[in-house]
């Protein structure tokens, strides 16, 4: 919709654009994208132009008489979507007014713009800088009603809220379990709404009052290892059924940090244990440990796009990506024609067994075993 409701803007994917006159409910100006489907749209604050996500990657400023006035390639894998902030920004070197704009794509970066526009000095476009924190696609992009936080939703299960200011990263949010597909700030409350595929709308209210910066809004007091104390080393030897250590790593000063250094030749020569048993089965725990504090990641294209898990029986859609079998046939099953990562429609609802891909996933849980 326009700011002032009277016209409403869609897009589709054979990359039409229509713009419609709510008050008579008339087709007003139609128009076409360059290349690609639109999948993108949003209006100015004033509502004298709009600008458009295509999946080939181009960002477009239109004027209100359907006029192509500027276009920009942004996002190499296609736009996702786009949003202008409804506050705008008064400076710059001539003093004009700036929109600022955010888009964000395929290629897992969310861009800020400023778009400056005047009816009788034409139209300028300017990247004001590259966003990072996610680690796959992002799906979803939306400004705070004072422009001074965006926020961003991502296949990779995560929210991030960033201050526009500097581009920082102000709270990380994770609860979500499967990817994010949209997200909203109240316009007026500190309130944010984000959805997701795994079937939940989660609300979220800022304390205005507390710093935020660089902290997650569910952050949690957790101690690693390497920050526990001579107490907690015997707490977790009476836990592994090594009680009979306890004492002797006590009087030895062993706390989280000189547990994990722990090895063969000092359980020896400096513990002065003897037992070749209880010394492998001290290193066994103190290995697992060091597993746990140093995960090994999956490569994200180990990863089905749709439930974000290690793919066990990935096969090949017709839009080119990869799946796991079963959540792909879930998609189809609910009467989806489209594609989960670009959203255009599937040529085709066969299904093709990924064998390379599998024998590779196959591969790398055998080295990490």
């Amino acid at each position: 919709f326009s700011p002032d409701s009277s016209r409403l803007l869609a897009g589709a994917a054979d990359g039409s654009l229509v713009l419609w006159n709510l008050q008579s409910f008339t087709l007003h100006r139609s128009g076409n994208v360059k290349d690609g489907s639109l999948v993108a749209c949003a209006f100015s604050p004033n509502g004298n132009f709009f600008v458009t996500g295509s999946s080939c990657g181009d960002l477009t400023i239109w004027d209100d008489k359907m006029r192509c006035l500027y276009n920009e390639k942004a996002h190499d894998l296609g736009v996702t979507c786009c949003d202008i902030s409804s506050q705008p920004i008064y400076g710059g070197e001539r003093g004009f007014r700036y929109f600022q704009m955010a888009s964000c794509g395929q290629d897992n970066q969310i861009k800020l713009w400023l778009i400056w526009f005047e009816n009788f000095l034409g139209v300028e476009l300017r990247c004001k800088c590259t966003l990072s924190g996610h680690s796959a696609p992002v799906l979803a992009c939306a400004f705070s009603y004072d422009g001074q936080m965006l926020v961003s939703g991502s296949v990779d299960k995560c929210v991030i809220i960033h201050e526009t200011s500097t581009g920082s990263n102000l709270h990380t949010l994770s609860q979500h379990t499967r990817y994010v597909t949209t997200c909203a700030f109240a316009p007026h409350s500190a309130l944010l709404a984000t959805g997701a595929m795994d079937k939940t709308v989660n609300i979220w209210q800022f304390d205005l009052e507390q710093p935020c910066a660089g902290n997650a809004v569910e952050n949690e007091s957790k101690v690693t290892v390497e920050d526990w104390s001579e107490d907690d080393v015997s707490a977790w030897l009476c836990a592994q059924d090594l009680a009979d250590f306890a004492e002797l790593f006590k009087m030895n000063n062993i706390d989280g940090k000189e547990l994990l250094n722990l090895t063969k030749d000092s359980l020896t020569n400096e513990l002065k244990i003897e037992s070749l048993g209880q010394r492998n089965k001290l290193l066994q725990k103190i290995e697992e440990l060091r597993k746990k504090m140093i995960p090994v990641p999956v490569p994200d294209e180990f990863l089905c796009p749709i439930t974000r898990e290690l793919m066990k029986d990935p096969i090949i859609a017709a839009d080119g990506y990869s799946y796991e079998r079963e959540a792909m046939e879930n998609w189809l099953s609910s009467n989806r024609r489209s594609s989960p990562m670009t959203n255009l429609p599937l040529p085709s609802l066969l299904l093709t067994p990924n064998r390379t891909l599998k024998m590779a996933i196959n591969g790398w849980q055998e080295r990490q075993q």
